[in-house]
């Protein structure tokens, strides 16, 4: 894993923006980030050429103007390290295409947006980001307050999962005192009564399963001293992503962090049905899906043409 180094944060104009500074500004502190990039994406303006003539100076006053307003707003609320180089970008265009092509002409390492829970807009450009980014996507939703105390990390014992788990413990070494609960949902097969065992008995066997595949997996991560909890869900719904924001909810987490699928160029636009889920459903706390830096670079001539 890796220091925030050059961190990107996605701004709207929205009163979400003071959360996502805030965050920045967190983030900034513990990891000594060397440059942080504002950026506000304008939708195509498409303004008739003949108005253009009229008044040059159009487009270029509406940009220095959005610069001047996110200037503003984050010197009230940005208190990261003194040293931190503060940029201000503004860009015409689709927002995932844009933030994308600065994460790649700035080798990001993280991306922070917001997810509007009551404020008017989408959560489509997450996911889009999700998918493609070459680096770690953090999503923010309104009302969130920055801290780590406890993190929830879902597991299902792959690489990915492995990521996850491992930006958790480097979170944990920097910030101090985090909690951290790995979380595995399981399920008990529809055939387990071909078995002879009652419901119950095969849901311990199930469950002595996942123990057993968590004390493998365990195994091959340095925890560097900070602990770890296993917890084991059964899924009786068939939707494990609702027993994840259930028990994050539950523990009052202050974050989830989940690996992101796709950690090669081949398999850049899959992230994992359970990241997306999460993506789609989770308005209730900061969500990290967490990508080695740099795994899906190479492949943005082809994305941007999506």
């Amino acid at each position: 894993m890796y220091l925030i180094k050059k961190l990107i944060v996605c701004l709207d104009q929205s009163e979400l923006d003071d959360t996502l500074i805030e965050f920045a500004s967190f983030i900034s502190k513990v990891n000594q980030t060397k440059k942080v990039y504002f950026v506000n994406v304008i939708r195509n303006l498409s303004i008739p050429k003949e108005v253009l003539e009229e008044f040059p100076n159009l487009v270029d006053d509406m940009i220095s103007e959005r610069k001047k307003a996110m200037k503003s707003k984050v010197k009230k609320r940005f208190v990261g390290h003194e040293k931190a180089d503060l940029n201000f970008i503004v860009r015409e265009g689709s927002l995932s295409k844009k933030v994308l092509k600065l994460s790649e002409e700035k080798s990001a390492d993280m991306i922070v947006m917001g997810r509007k829970v009551n404020l008017p807009g989408t959560g489509v450009a997450s996911l889009r980001l999700a998918r493609r980014a070459s680096c770690s996507l953090l999503i923010v939703p309104e009302g969130s307050t920055p801290r780590v105390n406890k993190l929830l990390v879902p597991s299902d014992f792959s690489d990915y999962s492995k990521d996850a788990l491992e930006e958790a413990i480097l979170i944990a070494k920097k910030y101090g005192n985090t909690e951290i609960i790995c979380q595995n949902v399981f399920h008990v097969p529809t055939g387990y009564h071909f078995t002879g065992k009652s419901y119950e008995e095969f849901q311990a066997v199930m469950q002595k399963n996942a123990e057993a595949n968590f004390g493998k997996f365990i195994k091959k991560i340095d925890t560097q001293g900070v602990k770890i909890s296993p917890v084991y869900t059964v899924d009786k719904d068939e939707d494990p992503v609702q027993d994840i924001v259930s028990l994050a909810t539950e523990l009052q987490a202050d974050g989830i962090i989940i690996g992101a699928k796709g950690r090669t160029a081949a398999t850049a636009l899959f992230i994992g049905s359970m990241a997306e889920r999460l993506i789609q459903v989770n308005d209730n706390m900061p969500l990290l899906v967490t990508r080695p830096k740099g795994k899906n670079a190479g492949i943005l001539e082809y994305i941007l043409e999506i």
